[in-house]
């Protein structure tokens, strides 16, 4: 019929049209088929809805990088709006309470109840209570190391890094020595804030742990920089009080840092409270610590006019009675119980090139103490930059000796990475801890206290 009426080549291309778009028409079946099965377009309603989800979710995918980035926006507003770096800080040092106790003037400063017999009830107490013996293994004291900071934040927001860093120092050599520690956030006595809030702290301590012969004191700011040495503890058994120090300074020449309070040893007894009680008066804040200290800057050689603080306090103590305390009182020279950092951490080198931990001298400082420093404070006696690059010297230069035991080391005394110094294998048990840290021999077995 199309032959005779269109002619045979007209024909042939219409029916070829038809075929294709019987094709074509399959191939958009097929699409919508698909197009439902991956989308859902429609979920089997009608055209229009498909037609509408097709639309939009092609839509979508346009906008889909933009909205990403708008909320990407969003999020970062809604974190610096909730998080740190808008947070003001000093909220944080705000107390909740109606603020301290008022000192009576009309009454002198102690302490505490004056106790005359603590010797007796110390010693009653370890004899019924044997399993807290103040001695262990029968030869070495038990001790307690303490030391503290503030209740509140550092000033220098750093600060609280280079606090974690030093209690950390501490918690290493006492694990290695069988030394208990104690960690002090409270103002016991708020007359006897700044340099004096250790003396409540360590009366309480002693009398509150018998059990304990030697307690410990130091600063937060000093750090062990010789973790192999072991106190000599021997020496000290007919010594009560022991500090760095030097006799000729103390009692010849009177002169302020003849001794150093930022590390000593304090035996627990009757003694050590009688002497705390004589050297508290010169303590409480305002004008009794403002009139003290005027008096300590003309007593003592050298001294800067400013309050008195606990170090002067007790070179004058010493100087003036020495016939009553100077006999139990050992101010030792021998090694670093203290080591002022000036002198000292720039030599760490020369000292890892030409000696090695266990000496606790100038050769290799048992303590190495950053006086004047105060990281957690705004403003110190020297330059925060150079306090705080010492301080991470210092650090990693004890560090060191606990990563040794491990295969590890820092790469350099600056550097916060570290650096494999031996092989792993396959009998981890044969290899030999150079320094004899791991397991040292100087480390009293612990007596339960369970």
């Amino acid at each position: 019929m199309l032959d005779r009426c269109l002619g045979a080549r007209r024909a042939r291309q219409i029916q070829r049209a038809l075929n294709h778009g019987k094709i074509t028409f399959l191939c958009l079946f097929m699409t919508v088929l698909v197009l439902r099965g991956t989308i859902g377009a429609g979920k089997f309603g009608t055209p229009a809805q498909d037609f509408n989800e097709i639309r939009d979710h092609l839509y979508s995918r346009k906008r889909s990088e933009p909205h990403r980035v708008l909320k990407e926006a969003e999020t970062t507003t809604q974190t610096s709006t909730n998080g740190y770096a808008t947070f003001d800080l000093s909220k944080l040092a705000v107390d909740d309470d109606g603020g301290d106790e008022k000192l009576d003037p009309s009454k002198p400063y102690s302490l505490g109840p004056k106790i005359d017999d603590w010797d007796e009830q110390r010693s009653k107490w370890l004899k019924e209570n044997p399993g807290f013996s103040n001695f262990v293994g029968g030869k070495k004291p038990r001790v307690l190391l303490v030391t503290g900071s503030s209740p509140r934040p550092c000033e220098n927001p750093v600060g609280d890094h280079y606090l974690l860093k030093s209690i950390k120092n501490k918690i290493d050599y006492c694990r290695l020595h069988g030394i208990e520690i104690f960690y002090n956030f409270a103002l016991l006595d708020a007359e006897m804030a700044g340099f004096w809030a250790k003396l409540p702290l360590l009366r309480k301590l002693l009398l509150s742990h018998p059990e304990v012969e030697f307690i410990w004191w130091m600063d937060s700011d000093a750090m062990f920089t010789d973790m192999a040495f072991e106190v000599p503890w021997e020496r000290y058994k007919d010594h009560n009080f022991v500090m760095h120090g030097w006799n000729e300074m103390v009692y010849d020449q009177k002169n302020w840092i003849g001794l150093n309070t930022g590390s000593f040893l304090l035996r627990n007894c009757q003694w050590t409270l009688d002497l705390l009680d004589a050297w508290a008066p010169m303590g409480p804040k305002g004008k009794v610590r403002i009139d003290a200290g005027k008096i300590l800057t003309r007593e003592l050689k050298d001294r800067p006019v400013f309050e008195a603080d606990d170090q002067s306090a007790m070179v004058y103590l010493l100087a003036t009675q020495r016939e009553k305390w100077g006999d139990k009182v050992y101010l030792e020279s021998a090694y670093y119980l203290h080591g002022y950092w000036g002198i000292l951490v720039d030599r760490y080198e020369e000292m890892i090139e030409s000696y090695h931990p266990g000496l606790g001298d100038h050769r290799w400082p048992l303590v190495t103490h950053f006086v004047g420093c105060k990281p957690c404070g705004k403003f110190g006696d020297y330059p925060v930059e150079r306090c705080l690059k010492q301080m991470d010297r210092a650090f990693n230069f004890g560090d060191n000796q606990i990563l040794q035991i491990y295969g590890f080391t820092h790469k350099s005394l600056a550097s916060r990475r570290v650096k494999r110094t031996r092989n792993e294998t396959s009998n981890p048990l044969e290899v030999t801890d150079e320094l004899g840290l791991l397991h040292p021999s100087f480390k009293a077995i612990k007596v339960s206290s369970t």
